[in-house]
């Protein structure tokens, strides 16, 4: 018997649970503390802005067959700027996931050792985190079966419990519903939060799940006649991933009880709800975090081994060995990073800068690519969604400066 509910949880699903990561959580923590609801119209543009690019992707994947990164390679004929672009979007994709990845697993870690005692060695005066291994393998577990339906299914059920979650909280915790309407639909910032208004969008507008997008439509729809019915599950799955980081913002808001020094994570936080969730504080946060990082932790491998397939033109299959070879170094990696207690603080720089760069350039790309009649057909770009797009592209552009200047300033 079919489930009704399955046509509304898909490829988008997995966006949705590749931008909701610690990261997410920790950064609309902080908005929510210091500025209160102002900052939940960055959100709502951000929701609207990835619905807008990601329903771009989700075409170009069902009408060409192809991925992101391959259709760059093939539409950019001129040898040089294709092979700039290879090495652009393999170094920030790939390399940049990679600094990531260890953010994923300790966010994941983090949540673990709310619900359960951390499971802490020593070897010769260096702790290493065991919690940190066993994550990492149910990441690699998951991720080695090759099965795309299986993976969907189990993001599925974490973005569900993330869900309930933070939705539940932020019920709980009774907010100002007035100020929340003011803040969603009123765009202010003074300038001291224009760069947490560029990280708020920054963590939904994420140039990997472009590629992760166009790829994993292709596993789900198999004809154009299904067009619209990818455009209703990217629309619910975006809009899902929006709604817990609203919640998160709005939970934290209500939650500030003038220690606002004290909160320097998202882990903090609990602390901030046991007046009204007692006991059940810590769990609520631990099960959110847990299942924030490890989404992220198995959808930024796979958006990095998608992306390479396609920009260096590998067999379409998630068992081929190159592509494999690629989620597990990212995986690894981060195991390793999180394991040790590493900080990958220059990686992690790294990846802003080419972030930084590459947010905008793809959305040229894609924009571009959307508008080449002999590759879609009557299915390219209307003038509406072209506007759509160039307004996002412009709001990239800021993102992609914001995030260098921020970069350049810290040295």
């Amino acid at each position: 018997m079919n489930n009704p509910l399955r046509k509304y949880f898909g490829p988008s699903t997995l966006v949705a649970a590749a931008f909701i990561g610690p990261g997410t959580v920790t950064v609309c923590t902080l908005a929510g503390v210091r500025s209160g609801y102002v900052l939940l119209w960055a959100l709502l543009f951000s929701v609207i802005a990835t619905i807008v690019l990601q329903e771009m992707t989700g075409r170009l994947g069902i009408i060409t067959r192809k991925g992101f990164g391959e259709a760059i390679r093939e539409q950019l004929g001129n040898p040089v700027i294709r092979i700039s672009a290879i090495i652009l979007v393999f170094s920030a994709i790939v390399i940049g996931n990679i600094a990531y990845e260890g953010g994923n697993i300790s966010g994941a870690e983090l949540g673990w050792e709310e619900l359960f005692a951390g499971l802490d060695v020593t070897v010769d005066g260096s702790v290493i985190r065991l919690s940190s291994l066993v994550i990492g393998a149910v990441a690699f577990l998951l991720l080695y079966s090759g099965n795309f339906k299986r993976i969907v299914n189990v993001m599925t059920a974490l973005v569900g419990i993330m869900s309930i979650v933070f939705v539940t909280t932020a019920i709980v915790i009774q907010p100002d519903v007035t100020a929340i309407i003011k803040g969603l639909f009123i765009p202010t910032a003074s300038p001291d939060e224009l760069l947490t208004v560029i990280a708020l969008i920054g963590t939904t507008v994420v140039p990997y799940n472009l590629f992760l997008h166009a790829s994993t439509v292709q596993e789900r729809y198999s004809s154009y006649a299904q067009l619209s019915e990818m455009r209703v599950e990217n629309a619910v799955g975006i809009v899902l991933g929006g709604l817990i980081s609203m919640c998160i913002v709005i939970t934290s808001a209500a939650a500030a009880d003038g220690s606002l020094a004290e909160i320097n994570s998202a882990a903090d936080m609990a602390g901030q709800l046991e007046p009204l969730l007692g006991s059940w504080a810590k769990s609520f946060m631990g099960i959110g975090l847990f299942a924030a990082g490890i989404t992220s932790a198995v959808t930024a491998p796979l958006a990095a081994a998608y992306a390479a397939k396609g920009m260096f033109g590998w067999k379409d299959d998630l068992k081929d060995l190159k592509f494999r070879v690629v989620w597990m170094l990212v995986l690894f990696t981060g195991m390793i990073f999180s394991a040790f207690s590493i900080n990958p603080v220059k990686l992690i720089e790294f990846a802003q800068i080419a972030n930084g760069i590459t947010l905008p350039v793809i959305a040229v790309f894609l924009l571009y690519i959307m508008n080449k009649p002999l590759l879609l057909g009557t299915n390219s770009n209307s003038t509406r969604q072209n506007i759509l797009g160039v307004v996002v592209i412009l709001v990239t552009i800021l993102v992609g400066f914001r995030s260098l200047n921020s970069v350049f300033n810290f040295f």
